[in-house]
């Protein structure tokens, strides 16, 4: 689990098919072979490391249910070790399990976001969500668009401050809301 709270932005070093290596420093100060990192809030294993690098394996299915397979050399990516259970937690609840690709409609510092309209039922005002593995409180709600105010220490730590209309960004909703459902719908 993780909990939204971006540690790092590292950088696409190269993609070689299934094989992502992403240049970081932070993230790899405790990983080894087989620990988890979310990118772009997408969790995936460390398969190889080296000084200031790490490499993915990643799956056609990741590739194509993320905004992973649009990535290339140089593209800053989020990055996000799992949280400890000693640790802070500063964010909300986050698996690293991407449920769609939304689109950015407006840029930082009031970002709109588009998702599928059926995922909206899980999106409260001042509820929290994840854009690229940043958790953010969401509010303006529409039929399809959710909006963030994104501060400026957010906007130059993470990807956000690069996006732009029309970029691709994984959106992962608070799965407590998609656990109640399921427990409601067994009445």
């Amino acid at each position: 689990m993780f909990t939204g709270i971006i540690e790092e932005k590292g950088s696409v070093a190269d993609r070689n098919g299934a094989r992502l290596r992403i240049t970081a420093t932070t993230v790899l100060e405790d990983a080894a072979i087989g620990a988890s990192i979310a990118v772009n809030g997408c969790c995936l294993t460390v398969v190889e490391q080296g000084p200031n690098w790490w490499v993915a394996d990643v799956s056609e299915e990741t590739y194509s249910r993320t905004n992973l397979g649009n990535l290339k050399p140089g593209d800053p990516v989020n990055l996000e070790r799992p949280m400890v259970a000693n640790g802070r937690f500063g964010g909300h609840i986050v698996l690293g399990h991407v449920d769609a690709v939304g689109e950015v409609v407006a840029p930082v510092p009031q970002l709109v976001v588009r998702i599928p309209k059926e995922l909206m039922r899980y999106v409260v005002e001042k509820g929290s969500c994840t854009v690229d593995g940043i958790s953010l409180t969401v509010f303006n709600l529409t039929e399809d668009t959710f909006e963030v105010a994104v501060i400026p220490h957010t906007s130059a730590v993470t990807t956000l401050g690069h996006r732009a209309p029309g970029d691709a960004v994984n959106i992962e909703i608070d799965v407590l809301a998609k656990h109640v459902e399921r427990l409601m719908s067994a009445r």
